[in-house]
């Protein structure tokens, strides 16, 4: 049946729509519907809507939008009904026959634009086939606005398009509009993170993204991310029937929606929280525990645990400095309860920060050792000095050996580790070795051979027993690891050769989707960097600009206009950012970072 009528009917909403459009030439909205697929998933189409397109004049009392399809539907998202300017309450809806009765919880401002955007919101209620989108664009007042602007939303980090993000513009050019005030036009980003804000004023605004949470298009800081554009902007392009902006695309349609052009850019990030204090808190072992601040880079001044001597006590930040770990170094039973005095800068309630004692409480966990309630329940890592040791072939020339204790060390004899070497002979040999202590982590070593690493050796690192000692008293057991180089002849490699570094860089190797980092270099002038033993597939190359030269991305601040630092994908000349690599091959790559970043 469905078929039938999508025969004899498609002239109908053809007729209705571009009808109700040829009054203005600004008031443009073209559907494209899906292409390909099955033809029983055909979505449903609209016949009738009202108020008519571009209708001006329009009640801003009781309201009411009515979109009818040429079968029954339902709203599959109440939220991608999304009416802008935005009102405080969000629109309301309800099913009638065929058609969606969109209704508001207040009334409308006088002599504006509003347009209601329906897209990624109904489908057909049997089939669920999802109606691709429609824009209703009308005037409480005696004319229809008429520009537009596009842009995109990405991750300030992976730069993945992000979809839902809210942009919204502000004639208010205060910084602290955003913070306040709902939008003078706002819209949602698609699947591919483009956005469209049309039939807005010409006149100057500023530009915002947020992830509104609880949606109710208000930046909220504490709890959300958000991008603004440094400048305020201006509309330049017009509404058009032929702007390919303004057409709703099936998001499997890869070539059109990639065709879109884009204004502007935006870079979602999460803001360093404006407030100080101690937020979480927890003994997770016998003489261990930890604290986490509200925001980075928390300014302690003295820490001590009542009944602990100072000496006794091993404290540790993180990089942000935002969380902090504790350990009592003495193996004698701890109290059930121990209380640690944290002197710091805490906000007050004036939002000033003020020297302040807090005093926490830091029970005992259930399941400690000293719980156990007989022998049979102690195993091997109750009563040694734990330890793991990474060593991956892939890595193992870059990174070394990594030896990470559970517990800080009190006790280390690191000369008394044996590194051997087997060549392809089975001749052995003894080699040197070098230690770190990783800066951050006072429980982390790299031990780093002297020799180059060959193919076809086999690597030996032997950990004698009873040569480290932790803060329990226990020693560890004796542990030997090997590793060879891969040996696969099917692995490739890539080769960056990068010019115009003028600053400190962080370079990564990632996977296709970007969600893993398989490589990770910091430079400070130009050089060539090799990614050995690499299957074949897809890969990333992000660079982040280290301004600070601080080894971390750091996030921007929003009053004090500041972006978040720099991240770029290396962008092949087909515009894609994936390094497609075969098999048995050595790739090689030269990067201006210089032109890259400017």
């Amino acid at each position: 049946m469905k078929k039938i009528l999508s025969n004899i009917f498609p002239a109908i909403p053809v007729a209705i729509v571009l009808g109700s459009m040829i009054f203005s030439h600004s008031c443009a909205n073209t559907t494209t519907p899906p292409t390909g697929g099955p033809k029983d998933t055909i979505p449903p189409t609209i016949v009738e809507i009202y108020p008519a397109l571009g209708q001006v004049n329009v009640p801003v009392h009781k309201t009411k939008l009515k979109l009818e399809f040429d079968e029954y539907v339902v709203v599959k998202d109440p939220k991608s009904l999304y009416l802008s300017p935005p009102l405080e309450k969000a629109p309301l809806h309800k099913i009638k026959g065929k058609s969606v009765i969109v209704y508001f919880d207040g009334d409308l401002d006088s002599n504006k634009t509003y347009t209601l955007d329906v897209t990624n919101a109904i489908a057909d209620n049997n089939e669920g086939n999802m109606f691709p989108g429609y824009t209703l664009v009308f005037s409480t007042g005696e004319r229809i606005d008429s520009m537009v602007v596009t842009g995109l939303v990405q991750d300030c980090n992976t730069l993945m398009p992000l979809k839902g993000a809210t942009v919204m513009l502000y004639k208010d050019h205060a910084d602290s509009a955003i913070f306040l005030k709902r939008p003078d036009a706002a819209v949602k980003t698609d699947e591919w993170g483009f956005f469209c804000l049309r039939n807005i004023q010409d006149t100057l605004y500023r530009m915002y993204a947020i992830i509104d949470d609880n949606n109710n298009n208000i930046y909220e800081a504490e709890n959300e991310k958000v991008a603004f554009i440094d400048t305020l902007i201006r509309p330049v392009v017009m509404v058009s029937d032929s702007l390919p902006e303004l057409m709703k695309y099936d998001m499997k349609d890869t070539l059109n929606c990639l065709a879109r052009k884009t204004e502007y850019e935006l870079n979602i990030f999460r803001e360093k929280p404006s407030k100080q204090m101690i937020v979480n808190k927890e003994r997770i072992g016998e003489r261990t525990a930890y604290i986490t601040f509200m925001a980075p880079y928390a300014q302690v001044d003295s820490i001590w645990i009542k009944g602990v001597p100072a000496e006794k006590l091993i404290t540790q930040f993180n990089l942000v400095q935002d969380s902090l770990e504790i350990w009592v170094n003495d193996p004698r039973p701890q109290p059930d309860t121990l209380f640690l005095n944290v002197k710091y800068m805490k906000t007050d309630t004036l939002g000033l920060l003020n020297s302040f004692t807090e005093e926490i409480k830091l029970a005992k966990p259930r399941k400690s050792v000293a719980a156990k309630a007989s022998k049979k329940d102690i195993k091997k890592e109750d009563t040694t000095a734990v330890f793991t040791m990474d060593a991956k072939p892939e890595n193992i020339e870059q990174y070394g050996f990594v030896m990470e204790f559970k517990y800080p060390i009190v006790e280390s004899a690191f000369d008394s580790l044996v590194f051997r070497s087997v060549n392809p002979r089975q001749q052995e040999s003894i080699g040197k070795y070098t230690v770190t202590q990783d800066s951050l982590n006072l429980r982390k070593y790299v031990i780093m051979p002297s020799e180059k690493f060959q193919q076809g050796y086999e690597y030996f690192l032997k950990i004698p027993h009873r040569k480290f000692r932790d803060i329990n008293g226990f020693y560890n057991d004796s542990s030997e690891v090997k590793v060879t180089l891969p040996s696969d002849d099917k692995l490739s490699s890539l080769t960056l050769n990068l010019s115009g570094v003028n600053n400190k860089y962080i370079v990564d190797l990632l996977n296709e989707k970007r969600d893993k980092t398989l490589r990770s270099y910091i430079i400070t002038g130009d050089t060539s960097l090799l990614f050995p033993y690499l299957k074949a597939g897809k890969y990333s190359i992000r660079i982040t600009e280290d301004l600070n030269r601080n080894g971390i991305v750091d996030t921007g601040n929003l009053l004090e206009h500041k972006q978040p630092e720099k991240v770029r994908f290396y962008k092949l000349e087909d515009g894609t950012f994936l390094i497609d690599i075969p098999e048995m091959t050595e790739l090689e790559q030269a990067i201006d970072i210089n032109e890259m970043f400017n």
